[in-house]
């Protein structure tokens, strides 16, 4: 998912913000060097179990704001998906399983799809689950769904040309427990599951409505959905009315909403009609918002309100030893109260450039320069020094960490290290002219070997405008560096910070004269959800939704097809060589996306999920 996605350090928004430099607090130099385990703790406490609620804090200056489970690009994130809508309406796969990135098959909706003729038919069997108002969720609601997809795809985030929902020849519902899907050809059935099913999110029939008191059939006829989508939209923007709008309290998922307010102060209470497996024992689910980390470590050092937060990577007196792996934790200096818990999870982290920007695109189009860029990308000074250790490199598609098959020799020895005199060589063996700390200039304009390229004019600078996002000490420390490191190579970074949803608001894919955003960073790249397989067409190939800054590549989107008709890890290695090399983003640390700190008496919220999702029906006292 988009920012993840997201969501080291403090917790990060998704896409996922980066933890941080900064000095430690002074009232905790030289506090308690326990390990994260609590295991020394002097208290079994938690602020909310006497009333037996749970509070949560929300990643900084990052709140929930679409709570429709069909949204475009920009509000297509962790802090939506998985704070808030997850907790609503189920999708018909969950994700995560016992920390594992996995499918959960206890947590699905539907049981694992069977496959016949010779595998282009997908077959998928519901399970007994009932909607709020007492309703069956039943394959009406799948149809729904997948209508919808059909009719608005253009609008859809995890969208990609040519796959879910173009490459299903047919659909049908036989009965009210089961769907099938007929193919336009056999594909790896691992990824069909995990990046096509996965998208799916069954919609109920309360709103297939074209119009408040306006019944529609979206469900079983593609025509009237245009103006089921347009309502629904509607009705996502309408923030002050989610927890009283009808539309919303019709669920299928643990919690329903209490209250909610758009400035991030939500409240959940179980749903009593719930009919997964784990049902929820506290009274309330609270969530609370922070425009910083270090607002949020206030409050949190305070032991008062917070049940599970987080630490700020700057607040951090100790880093974590060298020796340990990144799921491990190091020194909590909070151990009389909470658990520390590393949140590491399943994606990549990186900040989009303007492909289709009219003035800069035709420099981001050049790979030379591209190189250079990413070559002053300081990742093992940042993690080793700002990230107190938390968190690995990101220097292609597939996640460094856990280790696993996918990861290719060619990521783990990265081919672009940090280095500013190869980051020079790049531009000038291309024909720039550079002087540290000024902004390059092409002296060479052309398209023959040596010249600056297709598109690029003569005197032409390497100046770019980086909007980042704010909040975060994480995140601005590390474009500190990265403007410092490119100045010495002759490319000009002017860093803004905005708002999280402004920065995802803004660097989305466009084109033509108002496509005018050159870089955007909202600190955390991508988590491998919906499309929990990283074969990459949601992010990279072209036309993709969530291909923020429109790179294309015909080579790439011939590999990225090849792994999703193809199982096995050579295909896999193939597309993600072939994409770390050709550098289409800016790749940045991933920094451990939550140091997450548990109240010592909250217990069932540990192993976190690799997805981002959260499951507080599990937690208790």
């Amino acid at each position: 998912m988009k920012f993840l996605r997201t969501h080291g350090g403090s917790r990060k928004q998704i896409f996922r913000l980066l933890g941080i430099l900064a000095v430690a607090f002074l009232a905790l130099t030289g506090c308690s060097s326990n390990n994260g385990s609590g295991s020394n703790s002097s208290s079994d406490t938690a602020p909310g179990k006497a009333a037996n609620t749970a509070t949560f804090a929300e990643p900084p200056n990052t709140v929930p704001n679409w709570i429709w489970p069909f949204a475009p690009i920009a509000d297509f994130s962790v802090s939506n998906i998985s704070d808030l809508q997850a907790l609503l309406f189920r999708p018909l796969y969950w994700f995560g399983n016992d920390g594992k990135a996995e499918v959960n098959d206890s947590l699905s909706l539907a049981a694992e799809p069977t496959y016949s003729n010779d595998g282009k038919t997908v077959t998928i069997k519901l399970k007994d689950y009932k909607w709020s108002d007492g309703t069956a969720v039943t394959s009406a609601d799948v149809m729904f769904w997948f209508n919808m997809a059909k009719a608005e795809k253009a609008n859809y985030a995890a969208y990609v040309p040519g796959q879910f929902p173009d490459n299903v020849v047919s659909a049908s519902a036989p009965d009210a427990q089961t769907v099938v899907f007929n193919t336009d050809q056999a594909y790896s059935q691992q990824w069909f599951l995990y990046n096509q099913l996965g998208q799916i999110t069954p919609m109920p029939a309360a709103w297939d409505m074209s119009a408040a008191n306006t019944k529609a059939d979206c469900s079983t006829n593609e025509a009237s959905c245009p103006a089921v989508y347009n309502y629904l939209i509607s009705q996502s923007k309408d923030l002050p009315t989610y927890a009283t709008n009808p539309l919303w309290q019709v669920v299928d998922g643990p919690w329903t909403l209490k209250s909610f307010n758009a400035d991030g102060h939500i409240t959940f209470v179980p749903n009593t009609k719930y009919s997964g497996p784990v049902k929820a024992t506290l009274k309330e689910f609270i969530e609370v918002p922070f425009t910083t980390d270090s607002a949020e470590f206030n409050v949190l050092r305070g032991a008062s309100t917070i049940d599970v937060g987080y630490i700020p990577t700057q607040d951090l007196a100790s880093p974590r030893p060298a020796s340990t792996t990144p799921d491990q934790a190091g020194p909590n200096p909070l151990s009389a109260n909470y658990t520390l818990a590393p949140w590491n999870l399943y994606g990549i982290n990186y900040f989009p450039i303007n492909y289709n920007n009219p003035t800069v695109g035709p420099i981001f189009k050049q790979l030379y320069f591209r190189q250079a860029l990413q070559s002053v990308v300081d990742q093992n000074g940042i993690l080793n020094s700002a990230a107190k250790n938390y968190g690995f490199a990101t220097t292609g598609p597939i996640p460094l960490f856990p280790s696993g098959p996918l990861i290719s020799s060619v990521e783990t020895s990265n081919p672009y290290p940090f280095n500013i005199d190869t980051a020079k060589k790049y531009l000038t063996d291309n024909g720039w002219s550079v002087t540290a700390g000024a902004a390059a200039t092409c002296v060479k304009p052309g398209t023959a070997a040596g010249e600056c390229g297709e598109g690029i004019t003569s005197g032409e600078a390497l100046n770019f405008t980086l909007q980042y996002a704010s909040g975060q000490q994480t995140i601005t420390t590390a474009m500190q560096s990265l403007k410092s490191n490119a100045a010495e190579a002759g490319i000009v970074l002017n860093i803004t910070p905005a708002p999280f949803n402004t920065v995802t608001g803004t660097a989305i894919p466009c084109s033509g004269a108002t496509c005018t955003w050159e870089m955007g960073n909202w600190g955390g790249g991508w988590v491998y959800a919906p499309d929990y397989y990283p074969t990459g067409e949601t992010l990279f190939q072209t036309g993709a939704g969530s291909n923020s800054g429109s790179y294309s590549n015909p080579a790439i989107d011939k590999l990225i097809l090849d792994s999703t008709t193809q199982s096995g890890t050579a295909v896999m290695q193939a597309y993600e060589n072939a994409l770390a090399k050709d550098v289409p983003v800016v790749w940045q640390p991933n920094y451990t996306y939550s140091l997450t700190m548990v109240a010592n008496a909250l217990k069932g919220v540990t192993p976190q999920n690799p997805y981002a999702n959260i499951t507080p029906e599990a937690w208790h006292y």
